[in-house]
């Protein structure tokens, strides 16, 4: 398909829009990457999310499609006749998505939370939900796996994507707050996954490098910071 008909409105360095770029990889979708910039929110953002104003945002044939988890869910049923993202099993799809949300509304939050806390209680307390999540995500991974690369089993699914594009960030965040959330005593499984899933074809030209987005993570952080 040509890049005209799809268009993706997002950001280099987001795990929500590496979702869609992953997914559309998958599916070796052919799209124009609309980069927003940082502070800084588009006229077509804008147009095309106007109830949350913000990426990612894919344009398919001039027609919006928001938010992340949507939008992947999405890819799957548009383009049916690429790879499955999604499980075929009724309850194994719903079992991705609760994991998914779990994702999103659990875990992430702490991650995000940890450069800004106050005071070592407090981080002690993310740290401690970082840990409980990481414990469940492996538990899952163990059994939805059935000792296969992914989540998803031989190839990545919906969840592979969900989590799978917090890596790089997880990754910053042991790097600049001196932790270690990926273990291979504790999380041998999620250890050996995140390196299959980094080094798929499907991620590993999208996944920011980890350098870059320490350093990137340092501007943020001190916006952060400087408003609180």
């Amino acid at each position: 398909m040509a890049s005209g008909d799809v268009k993706l409105i997002g950001a280099w360095a987001s795990p929500f829009v590496l979702r869609a770029r992953v997914a559309l990889n998958i599916k070796a979708i052919d799209y124009q990457f609309i980069q927003e910039q940082l502070g800084a929110k588009s006229q077509l953002l804008l147009e095309s999310n106007p109830v949350y104003k913000k990426i990612p945002v894919l344009i398919h044939e001039d027609k919006p499609i928001c938010e992340s988890l949507i939008i992947v869910q999405y890819i799957d049923e548009a383009w049916s006749s690429g790879p499955s993202i999604l499980p075929t099993d009724p309850y194994d799809r719903t079992v991705a998505r609760f994991w998914a949300a779990y994702i999103d509304d659990k875990w992430f939050p702490a991650m995000k939370g940890l450069p800004t806390a106050k005071g070592d209680e407090e981080r002690k307390a993310l740290l401690e939900q970082l840990g409980q999540g990481l414990t469940h995500m492996e538990e899952v991974y163990v059994k939805s796996s059935q000792g296969k690369a992914f989540f998803g089993g031989d190839k990545i699914g919906l969840l592979d994507i969900a989590f799978g594009s917090f890596l790089g960030w997880l990754r910053v965040t042991e790097k600049l707050d001196g932790v270690k959330l990926l273990d291979k005593v504790k999380t041998p499984g999620l250890v050996k996954w995140s390196e299959s899933f980094c080094s798929s074809p499907a991620v590993k030209d999208v996944l920011p490098e980890t350098d870059k987005l320490a350093e990137f993570a340092k501007i943020v952080r001190a916006k952060l910071r400087g408003s609180s």
